[in-house]
């Protein structure tokens, strides 16, 4: 059945919606330390999936910014479903002339690429910037989003994904297949790094002084603490000196989706779709996500355009 609207929810028709690692760490219930949250032995919901784009179907009554019928796309829980309701802080409209299925790939993904690179990365036109793990959901945001701020990318991939960094416009792509990270030759003002597979030292003879080092992700070896070990060794060792490092989870809101939306509208920012499952394969899509050698965003197709 249809969940019941709450004042402050908007009921969206789902036409797409695309996974995330937070979806399987919630599945999975990895780390362990996610347990008390998600359920020590299952999942404590069934509802699973975060974002999203579809049609507003019915809206609360203390909802101002949205109207029944607008396209939407952005963050709500529950997300692999028919139907969902969600909150407009979360929200915002989808661009006319963007597909369900590209703005269903933007939530988590979309966020985290913009945050780190803006807000704690303070990515400015002419910096040098490099993306560790660029072929995954937030990789292949960030390349293009820190192209749309100005900076010069190098994008860190394996050959298989070299074509697809040429294609979104990576200035220099370093297959790490045939070339060490640490021999590149090169010094950047910011470093992005969804991997977490280099050592600290490695990193800090990476930057620039006053360079930045984001920490998205980090190895997983610990079914306990997953990278929070690994983070906070990194942490630690950038306490002094010019050269800082950060590790954040990134914050969805309707402000930053908007910004995603003129970026996308503008085709400053594509995104790039590995493959697409219908809602019913939902558990192929996670299985999928899991094994780690996705290029971009997957798509689940819940409805035809």
């Amino acid at each position: 059945p249809k969940p019941p609207v709450e004042p402050d929810q908007v009921l969206i028709r789902v036409v797409a919606s695309s996974t995330n690692p937070a979806d399987w760490h919630m599945m999975t219930g990895t780390p362990y330390l996610v347990r008390p949250t998600a359920g020590w032995r299952a999942p404590k919901s069934p509802k699973q999936g975060s974002d999203l784009a579809g049609v507003v179907e019915e809206i609360g009554s203390e909802i101002t910014k949205f109207e029944v019928g607008d396209a939407v796309f952005g963050n709500a829980r529950g997300a692999f479903a028919e139907f969902v309701t969600g909150k407009e802080e979360y929200l915002t409209h989808k661009p006319a002339n963007v597909s369900f299925e590209a703005a269903a790939t933007m939530g988590i993904a979309g966020h985290t690429a913009l945050q780190g690179l803006r807000d704690h990365g303070h990515v400015k036109s002419g910096d040098r910037v490099l993306i560790n793990g660029a072929s995954g959901g937030v990789g292949t945001f960030a390349v293009q989003m820190a192209k749309a701020m100005g900076a010069h990318v190098t994008a860190i991939c394996s050959t298989r994904h070299v074509e697809t960094m040429q294609s979104i416009g990576a200035d220099r792509i370093v297959d790490y297949t045939t070339t060490d990270i640490a021999e590149i030759g090169e010094q950047f003002d910011v470093i992005l790094d969804n991997v977490g597979n280099r050592t600290p030292s490695t990193m800090r003879k990476l930057l620039v002084p006053g360079g930045r080092w984001v920490i998205v992700s980090g190895p997983k070896k610990s079914n306990w603490w997953g990278p929070l070990p690994y983070v906070a060794r990194s942490l630690a060792s950038f306490l002094f000196g010019s050269r800082k490092a950060a590790m954040f989870v990134a914050s969805e809101n309707a402000a930053d989706l908007r910004v995603m939306a003129e970026m996308l509208e503008n085709g400053q920012v594509v995104p790039v779709i590995d493959r697409r499952f219908r809602l019913d394969q939902a558990s192929d899509a996670l299985r999928y996500l899991g094994e780690g050698h996705s290029k971009g965003k997957s798509v689940i197709v819940v409805e035809g355009e």
